[in-house]
């Protein structure tokens, strides 16, 4: 929906317009539409608009309470705000617009931060109050609106992204070490560090207050929500879960289709977003469809299933939808990497830049497009994972083969030798602490498979998931596009979080069987193509989409990068990061990397992930450190 961006001056000092102004102008591509800027002494609050409910001047930004005593900056879409309207009224507030915006602001006002939870949408929000002197930074539950913070020099500032903290004259740019660490050690980074020192990401259903009426008063932070993955004590009948699921699906889509402007759907071809145009489609007639495929003429293996757009075709003939679809070839990593990176700031999960070509071919033709993400996450879309380790001996044993299995880049074996040049301002920082660590708050006895696989569901939502909504939404907001994930209603997730793990898996009682009678206990390599996971939704979405699509093997949105890296791209992968000067080697072991990478070059590893991730951090170095 927007972008959003703030400072406080806790030296006193008032807000500088025009640093202020900077920092919004460096997020105008999440805002084509309009902006706005408050300031109060030392409190500015700037906002960036892209239109979607009330076009009108009614839903400008930063919006002050009808009382002037509240002031909301915010980004991202509240899909119950009809409904809290209602209650509101009823409580006494009157309203001047028909916005979303003014549904939020007064209800932080009636019900203050304990109101989060009545939210079912998505958000990242700041909200002043002038009485109490009071702020309020929140993200919504799953993640889906990035929020960052920075405390830098008596000076805290915020906004959708590091961009526009980087905006800030004064504020001193360093790298993250121990985070970079983390990164090419899971491919993502679980805790709330970012590759910038002193930047923070609001973690997931949080948020966090100041009181300035306090002398040095710290940002507190405080958990709402939380996903709680759990059999249930007294399961219902296998049918009843079929017609609710099937009920709180269609709910949730209708929910996300509300929009003053045009709205689209991504159609991979897969079921998550086959089921979504669906349902979408029964409200829109000519509803707008995207697929990007991929060339694979050189491709080879499993690759040459990658490009889904005779499915995807399918599909818009039975919905009737208006499809638009784009062809990738191995030189197009090449030329949006610059542009992509500058987007997405700091590399996350996955190679990411087919998303950015989906997003630039649907922006051209709506302001609104709805997405699969989550499906897979909630319903056990990956079961050759969460098999690996099912059968434990307890929580630690538990922990190590799981986070065996997430080491996505850089083994520990080798980790020592391609940090050497830092090695002494990394090596106290342990990878298996912070892969533990996500499951502190999880609440989950653990005395059966299920309950690990309910372990892994969470673990997965926690880092996994959230790390795709990160990418997302900056990839999205680079083409002033909105992508909404309909599978992240609060009702579906809550239903998905209580739905039995054996209507999910097909087979965990036969991997069990296998896995106990395994030499030693290891965990298998079980099921690397499948249809086993998201057994009740592939059930029910038979319901709207056909069954060459519901019981297909899962497959992912990846291109053919292990072909092309060693193919048509390996001239740019040598020159990149093994040929002449590259920053990445101030950081990291020349000749450890180039043992790495040619180990894909030369067929002996997959090392795409890896490649890729490398790429990007050495773009990232370029682009945002001195």
């Amino acid at each position: 929906m927007c972008g959003i961006a703030g400072l406080i001056e806790l030296s006193g000092d008032a807000v500088s317009p025009v640093i202020l102004q900077r920092m919004t102008d460096a997020i105008a591509h999440r805002g084509p539409d309009g902006e706005g800027h408050w300031i109060e002494g030392p409190v500015g609050f700037g906002h960036r608009r892209l239109a979607i409910i009330d076009l009108s001047p009614g839903g400008h930004q930063p919006m002050i309470s009808a009382d002037h005593r509240y002031v909301i900056t915010y980004n991202g879409e509240i899909y119950n705000f009809r409904e809290l309207r209602a209650e509101l009224q009823a409580a006494g507030y009157w309203f001047r617009s028909q916005s979303d915006t003014e549904v939020l602001l007064h209800a932080l006002a009636h019900w203050g931060p304990e109101g989060l939870v009545r939210l079912n949408g998505m958000f990242a929000l700041a909200l002043w109050d002038r009485k109490e002197r009071r702020l309020l930074l929140a993200r919504d539950r799953y993640g889906i609106k990035p929020l960052y913070v920075a405390q830098q020099n008596g000076r805290l500032l915020f906004a959708s992204e590091q961009k526009a903290i980087l905006a800030h004259p004064a504020f001193q740019r360093q790298l993250d070490k121990p985070a970079l660490l983390e990164y090419l050690t899971f491919q993502n980074i679980f805790t709330d560090r970012t590759l910038l020192q002193d930047v923070q990401l609001l973690p997931a259903g949080h948020y966090a207050t100041m009181d300035l009426r306090q002398p040095n008063a710290p940002l507190e932070r405080t958990r709402y929500w939380d996903y709680r993955f759990r059999e249930p004590d007294r399961p219902a009948r296998r049918e009843e879960y079929l017609e609710e699921l099937d009920r709180l699906f269609r709910q949730a889509v209708n929910r996300q289709l509300v929009s003053d402007v045009e709205l689209g759907a991504y159609l991979s071809g897969g079921m998550d977003s086959g089921s979504i145009t669906a349902v979408a489609a029964q409200s829109f007639a000519n509803l707008k469809t995207f697929t990007c495929g991929f060339d694979l003429s050189s491709a080879s293996g499993i690759e040459l299933a990658f490009d889904e757009r005779v499915k995807a075709e399918a599909m818009s003939a039975r919905f009737k939808t208006e499809h638009y679809e784009m062809v990738l070839k191995a030189g197009d990593m090449e030329r949006c990497l610059p542009r992509l990176a500058w987007h997405l700031e700091e590399p996350r999960v996955g190679q990411s830049y087919p998303n950015f070509y989906a997003a630039q071919l649907a922006s051209k033709f709506v302001k609104v497009v709805l997405s699969g993400g989550g499906g897979d996450e909630l319903f056990g879309g990956y079961p050759w994972r969460y098999y690996r380790a099912v059968v434990n001996q307890d929580f630690e044993h538990y922990i190590d083969q799981y986070y065996v299995f997430w080491h996505r880049l850089i083994p520990n074996t080798v980790l020592s030798k391609v940090f050497a040049p830092i090695w002494g301002d990394v090596k106290h920082v342990w990878t298996r602490d912070i892969f533990r660590d996500v499951f502190l708050t999880h609440d989950n006895e653990l005395d059966r498979p299920e309950d690990y696989i309910n372990h892994s569901l969470y673990f997965e939502a926690k880092t996994f998931l959230h790390g795709l909504f990160v990418v997302e939404d900056k990839l999205s907001m680079a083409h002033g596009l909105e992508a909404r994930v309909p599978f992240m209603d609060n009702d579906l997730v809550d239903f998905a979080m209580q739905c039995p793990v054996n209507l999910k898996l097909n087979n965990l009682a036969e991997v069990v069987r296998i896995n106990e009678n395994e030499p030693g206990g290891k965990a298998m390599k079980y099921f690397e193509k499948t249809r086993d996971g998201k057994q009740i939704l592939r059930d029910v979405m038979a319901r709207h989409i056909p069954p060459s699509v519901t019981q297909a093997e899962k497959q992912g949105f990846s291109s053919p990068d292990a072909s092309w890296f060693k193919g048509e791209s390996i001239d740019f992968v040598r020159r990149k990061l093994l040929g002449g000067h590259s920053r990445l080697y101030d950081l990291l072991d020349r000749d450890a990397v180039a043992g790495l990478v040619n180990e894909h070059l030369e067929g002996r590893q997959n090392r795409r992930l890896l490649i890729w991730s490398l790429l990007n951090v050495e773009q990232w170095l370029a682009t945002t450190l001195p």
